[in-house]
């Protein structure tokens, strides 16, 4: 969101500015799909496509370009395998291909749409193309779709905002911890207690969402999809009961328990007893987060973001 502030702020300051983004690679490219960087009038830069020799190229062209009359839209590709035609200085073996859009305060109402969307937790798509840019409210099934036939008829789509949720049901110290870390991850940070002028809950300024309810309802507050993360961390064994019983049957990419093996076991012996299954209890990752021996909130927020990473990733940890 900072980079799209900065766009905006540049074009609000009646400067021109170049959008340089990473359409498509291949191999061993520095600039992977949706890299993206900023270069001003005011020879202003912020984000990167792959860095190096290579970069330091587009940035001479970018400003060169800016000080034309109407800086044109268009694709480069680059290809890294040393001193070849379309080479680009790099021997890294890989390719990819860079599109330059040239903005003005024409495109606030587009970066502002944009901006207002990521702030608010919703999505949308990125749309870029030799005579587009927009911001549109579909949402892709991916997080990109391009298709380049020729110079002048391309396309490229990115998904924008939050696509990964995380809801923490508990709002103290670990809790904190969880919060800063996964809104570094990129993920929709929601947090949720039951305890009113709760200290740790106020203070929290990582979490984009702080909601005191009761956890009998927590059902309502947090949606299923295959893009929900849940971890259930308050302070008290029968509240983590609680909120396991409404929440396990519903669906979502990950749930999880902080606790104890001792406590966690007692749990799942009480919910059998209730009617849970063990199919169902089995798909609960209690205690949450991989076994590192953390002891901190910093390191138990690092063993919960591990595993729910690789289970995000198809990597498997249970």
């Amino acid at each position: 969101m900072i980079f799209w502030q900065q766009i905006k702020d540049k074009l609000t300051d009646g400067q021109q500015v170049y959008l340089l983004t990473v359409i498509e690679n291949f191999g061993s490219s520095p600039g992977r799909k949706g890299f993206k960087m900023l270069i001003s009038e005011d020879q202003f830069i912020a984000g990167s496509v792959g860095g190096g020799v290579m970069e330091f190229r587009l940035v001479a062209e970018a400003r060169e370009l800016l000080l034309t009359k109407n800086p044109p839209t268009f694709i480069k590709k680059q290809i890294h395998r040393g001193n070849i035609t379309d080479g680009s200085g790099m021997i890294c073996s890989g390719e990819q291909t860079v599109a330059f859009h040239c903005l003005n305060a024409d495109h606030l109402p587009v970066i502002q749409k944009l901006l207002d969307a990521v702030r608010s937790g919703e999505k949308g798509t990125l749309l870029l193309a030799k005579n587009e840019f927009d911001f549109r409210e579909d949402v892709l099934a991916t997080r990109f779709a391009y298709e380049i036939r020729s110079g002048d008829d391309w396309y490229f789509k990115e998904h924008i905002g939050y696509r990964d949720h995380l809801y923490i049901v508990g709002g103290g110290h670990v809790s904190v911890a969880v919060s800063e870390l996964f809104s570094k991850l990129g993920f929709y940070v929601h947090v949720f207690d039951n305890r009113t002028a709760l200290n740790t809950l106020e203070n929290n300024q990582a979490a984009h969402q702080k909601t005191v309810t009761d956890y009998e309802n927590i059902a309502d507050h947090i949606p299923e999809g295959l893009d929900t993360y849940v971890v259930i961390m308050t302070n008290k064994y029968t509240e983590d009961k609680l909120a396991v019983q409404r929440l396990l049957r519903r669906k979502y990419a990950f749930t999880g328990v902080l606790g104890s093996k001792a406590k966690l076991k007692t749990l799942r012996k009480e919910l059998l007893k209730e009617g849970f299954t063990t199919k169902e209890l089995n798909t609960l990752h209690a205690p949450v987060g991989l076994p590192i021996k953390s002891e901190t909130p910093d390191e138990i927020a690092v063993s919960i973001a591990a595993q729910i990473i690789c289970a995000k990733n198809g990597g498997g940890c249970k």
